[in-house]
């Protein structure tokens, strides 16, 4: 037992225990152990079943099904002819939405929208997530072979229905510049699409009013710059993005309004100078695309032009790690594996990073939703 950690030996008896027949159906059978017995044996069917409930909310969001009770219940029979399916299909697909409640029973064979078809009606940006899922749940056909490097399973990946590399094309290039107008558009109006919420919840945390200019880096169509100036009237906006991805931000900050009071970079963040001038820098959802070695140059880089007074404001996913978390240590692990790279990281670790790059003040900031959002300042 020399040199194993303490927990060990408990770790060993509680798993021999949970793994009898024996005592499962003891702890099943017994008054104060009935309910958590059940609720592991629920949870554990939910991962089980999970691939299931995931294509249940797909087949919902491609076929229009929460729009269409959005406007009112419907029979059986009519969302079956509106849907164009079998009426027996169209009743199962009900009865499997209605389990996870996106939809529920609303009497005399009527379905009407439910509690979590309504949230989820309430953010635009997931379901565009949801319908991409097509090419994340492609290159997961093959899980093991996706952990070991192969990529998609052949027959899927041949027939075009996957691939997370290919849907955001920067991630994998040697030259993410020369990504053109076209080949960027999926990519940029889904996180366009996800952004009003991400925004919403950092210009909570943070009061970017205080500063002067803002710098989003990797600012994408310009949706968060859009969100700042509209809370902040007086801040100057800058953006600093691929050639093609810039192009689709002027045209949304000219749809807003917003052009009089910005100015557009067009570079590679990895490879060119970043502008001077801001007292304010952002990266939100940037760092977790990328390896350390580009993210220690990336933070290295806005080190250089951010002047002593100035902030760096970092929001992503970040791993739960040492306590697991199910969206980052689960969900983004492997999305990000599918990508091509990139990992969730822990607040540790970036700010190792940080320090490493010259970063001397870091503290965590508070956000409304921590399990998909946390967020750093740092100061020089």
């Amino acid at each position: 037992m020399i040199g194993v950690p303490w927990r060990d030996p408990w770790i060993a008896a509680r798993n021999r225990l949970l793994s009898s027949p024996v005592f499962q159906r003891w702890a099943a059978d017994f008054p104060l152990t009935r309910g958590v017995a059940r609720r592991r044996a629920q949870g554990l069917f939910d991962l089980v079943a999970g691939f299931v409930y995931s294509q249940t909310l797909s087949a919902c969001v491609r076929l229009g099904l929460l729009d269409i009770l959005a406007q009112g219940p419907q029979r059986t029979e009519e969302l079956a002819a509106i849907l164009g399916l079998p009426t027996d299909s169209a009743e199962r697909l009900l009865g499997a939405a209605a389990g996870l409640e996106l939809v529920e029973r609303a009497g005399r064979g009527r379905y009407a929208l439910g509690p979590q078809g309504a949230a989820l009606r309430g953010n635009a940006g997931l379901g565009l997530m949801i319908e991409h899922h097509q090419h994340l749940y492609a290159d997961l056909a093959d899980s093991v072979g996706l952990l070991r490097g192969k990529g998609a399973a052949p027959s899927i990946a041949s027939s075009g229905e996957g691939g997370l590399a290919a849907y955001w094309p920067y991630a994998t290039s040697d030259t993410p510049g020369a990504t053109g107008v076209r080949e960027v558009g999926p990519y940029s109006a889904l996180m366009a699409a996800t952004q009003p919420t991400v925004a919403a919840d950092i210009l909570k945390a943070y009061p970017v009013r205080r500063h002067r200019r803002l710098l989003d880096i990797g600012g994408g169509e310009g949706a968060f710059l859009a969100a700042a100036g509209a809370h902040a009237p007086q801040l100057k906006l800058s953006l600093f993005d691929l050639p093609a991805v810039t192009m689709r931000a002027r045209a949304r900050l000219e749809r807003v309004g917003l052009m009089d009071r910005a100015e557009l970079f067009a570079g590679d963040f990895l490879a060119d100078p970043l502008p001077v001038g801001a007292d304010l820098m952002t990266l939100i959802r940037i760092l977790h695309d990328h390896s350390d070695e580009g993210v220690l140059k990336l933070l290295t880089a806005v080190r250089k032009v951010l002047p002593a007074d100035g902030a760096l404001l970092i929001a992503e996913p970040m791993s739960g790690a040492p306590n697991p978390d199910r969206i980052s240590d689960v969900y983004f692990a492997f999305y990000l594996l599918a990508m091509g790279r990139g990992r969730a990281r822990t607040p540790t670790e970036l700010f190792e990073f940080l320090r490493q790059a010259g970063f001397r003040r870091m503290r965590r900031l508070r956000t409304r939703t921590p399990f998909l959002l946390r967020a750093i300042l740092a100061r020089p």
